[in-house]
């Protein structure tokens, strides 16, 4: 019997070992990996300047506290903002730290606490983030969510300004729904929230969790709708694997986070900041953003040809190298036989095939994915 809480619905299949695009399980069996761990190791697995870089941190030190000054915070912090139009951050370890941050943040900041998130949005399961998440399966059981969340359909900005009202503290979104399904927000719809946002002294926080750090091709996502937030919150590949998320706000907003509003114990720690900053140099580069472009307009055009022909696939669609295929029956089925056949891919609701493949990986393995995935949805035995 395992010692472990049963919250996770875990596959039957263990990892051993990882290298860029591939993974190892514990029978020798290699897989090509178009999770990147739920989107968290961008750079695939035991990436090379990583892996030095928290090697030479560990010999140094591992832990301090934020009681003290840390020139790697403020490097990785640079690094961070560098590509944006923001200046301050807030170091914590995960995206729903981040986003339980972020709603402090802007209750704090307006004296409002009014916040309006959309239907199909996952922002974390801790109760802040839970209260944000715009599906009722992630909140049954769980009793009274935290007051004055409102949440409305996604892409639609009527109903949006049906609730945006004077108590209204910020507007909190995903420019493209991961968990939800996959769904990239309408560019008309996701300008005029800003500028509704900004006419009435609401505060736009983007959840950049999923999306962030060149996922789409560009470091986050909301610049390519030439979006100007107030916040944006982010985590997963931030660490490539190692735990750590982030704040990113403008330097007005910050400052409603004075000594001893809100902290962290091991947000910022050393080892992280290092993983972190290895990251960003990678990554945050004109070259390195317009290759994942590249690659994207490369899997979604070998998708569609090789998928055109399926009448059960209804859509491909996506942003950068986070594709969704929806289908007409459930992906669970499809996941499972990709994985026998060697490719381990994730669902968004019961309908949707996620990939997230590693932003470096090689148009061989992705040309490789597709066709697994071709090969799958066309074995009618498992379309039921």
């Amino acid at each position: 019997m395992s010692a472990l809480f049963s919250n996770y619905g875990r596959r039957d299949l263990q990892i051993e070992s990882g290298s860029g695009s591939k993974l190892t399980d514990h029978a020798g069996k290699s897989y090509l990996d178009f999770t990147s761990g739920i989107g968290v190791c961008n750079l695939g697995h035991v990436h090379p300047a990583v892996t030095a870089a928290v090697e030479n941190q560990l010999k140094k030190v591992w832990h301090t506290s934020n009681l003290f000054q840390s020139d790697l915070q403020e490097e990785t912090a640079e690094l961070l903002v560098k590509p944006t139009h923001l200046n301050k951050v807030f170091f914590c370890n995960s995206g729903a730290e981040a986003n339980e941050a972020a709603i402090k943040l802007a209750r704090k900041f307006t004296g409002k606490t009014k916040i309006i998130t959309f239907e199909q949005s996952f922002h974390g399961r801790t109760y802040g983030a839970m209260a944000a998440t715009g599906q009722d399966k992630i909140k049954k059981g769980f009793g009274p969510m935290l007051a004055d969340f409102q949440t409305v359909p996604f892409n639609d900005f009527d109903s949006l300004i049906k609730y945006a009202d004077s108590q209204t503290a910020a507007v909190m979104i995903e420019v493209v729904q991961g968990e939800g399904g996959v769904i990239p927000g309408n560019e008309s719809f996701l300008q005029r929230v800003q500028h509704h946002c900004n006419d009435h002294d609401i505060l736009l926080i983007i959840d950049e969790v999923q999306t962030g750090i060149g996922r789409t091709g560009k470091a986050f996502a909301f610049q390519h709708y030439g979006l100007k937030p107030d916040i944006v919150t982010s985590a997963k590949g931030l660490g490539n694997g190692f735990p750590v998320g982030a704040v990113l706000g403008t330097e007005e907003v910050s400052t409603a986070f004075g000594p001893g509003s809100h902290g962290t114990t091991f947000g910022g720690n050393p080892l992280a900041m290092a993983a972190a900053s290895a990251v960003l140099k990678e990554v945050f580069s004109d070259v390195f953003l317009d290759e994942v472009m590249k690659k994207s307009a490369f899997l979604i055009e070998e998708l569609q040809k090789e998928l055109s022909p399926c009448t059960e696939v209804l859509e491909v669609r996506g942003l950068g190298l986070m594709a969704g295929i929806e289908f007409s029956h459930k992906a669970a089925p499809l996941i499972q036989e990709l994985q026998n056949d060697g490719l381990l891919a994730l669902p968004a609701g019961e309908c949707v095939l996620r990939l997230l493949p590693p932003l470096n990986m090689s148009y061989e393995e992705l040309a490789e994915g597709v066709k697994k995935i071709s090969k799958a949805v066309k074995k009618k035995s498992i379309l039921v």
